[in-house]
């Protein structure tokens, strides 16, 4: 009578629990979730064409104005008012969070020595920082005792040549 128990209780385990361990099942959706249509093969197609397009061109730096149309025309805008006024500046150096963005791209090898250099700019930056408050602080001190010492001195009279204090 055990065996068949203890049979039952392991073979509802592997049924019901083990199945939700490995597999487990979603939340039901809210009462007030509308579901949506499932989409035809061509729009499915034309989802995966924009997305895989949208993908290969995030590996690019500067993204086109194929995609960004907008940004494009603003820049032609003020490009157009700009002309005759300063020089060229097309190239630009790329900034830090672009730079680490390709360096990871390229894997470990090449963001080690990226994060490096950021951090190398941050300590150098705090270091600078630090060695300015110092400075500022030890004037600061300077100021306060060169008061404190004129402020304790008493004042020196002045000797005068006045007739009536000679007497």
């Amino acid at each position: 009578m055990k065996v068949k128990i203890v049979w039952r209780k392991v073979r509802d385990y592997v049924r019901y629990d083990l199945k939700e361990i490995a597999f487990p099942s979603s939340l039901p959706d809210p009462p007030h979730f509308k579901k949506r249509r499932k989409l035809t093969w061509k729009e499915r197609y034309l989802v995966m064409k924009e997305a895989t397009r949208l993908y290969a061109a995030s590996w690019v730096r500067d993204i086109g104005p194929e995609l960004r149309p907008n940004e494009y025309k603003n820049k032609e805008k003020s490009g157009d008012e700009n002309d005759g006024k300063t020089g060229s500046n097309t190239e630009s150096e790329p900034s830090t969070l672009e730079d680490l963005a390709v360096a990871a791209r390229g894997g470990m090898e090449t963001l080690r020595p990226a994060l490096q250099r950021v951090y190398m700019i941050r300590a150098s930056a705090y270091r600078d920082a630090l060695k300015s408050f110092i400075q500022g602080y030890q004037e600061g001190i300077q100021q306060v005792m060169e008061k404190k010492d004129t402020t304790l001195e008493p004042p020196q009279q002045e000797e005068s040549n006045d007739p009536k204090k000679t007497i």
